[in-house]
């Protein structure tokens, strides 16, 4: 396997629930860490949404890889930010036999 190159920084989020005080709770994205990753578009999609058709971009994103269960391993329902641009993270697998990188199957979603 050719090492990618992981070029693009994106900082990892993940929801965290936060006490809104009155009794109830609201969700926020919480940065975990920036890593650094190889990305390449897959297909789009138009899907309908709430506020009318949204489409949507597929991505592989190739990030340096950790165990499983390691806080640093991207998980599904989490998600990975360049800016304002925002990658929902769907799956997560290794990339290669070793386990040095990690795919991630994600998609960006466009108003």
């Amino acid at each position: 396997m050719v090492p990618p190159r992981l070029t693009v920084p994106l900082i990892l989020e993940t929801r965290e629930r936060q006490p809104d005080g009155m009794g109830g709770h609201s969700v926020q994205w919480v940065a975990l860490g920036q890593v650094f990753a190889a990305m390449k578009a897959g297909r789009g999609a138009m899907r309908g949404a709430e506020a009318g058709p949204e489409s949507v971009a597929g991505w592989t994103i190739t990030l340096r890889g950790f165990a499983a269960g390691d806080p640093r391993r991207p998980r599904p329902g989490q998600r990975l930010r360049m800016g304002t641009r925002l990658f929902r993270i769907e799956s997560v697998a290794e990339a290669d036999a070793a386990g040095r990188y990690v795919q991630v199957i994600a998609e960006e979603e466009l108003a």
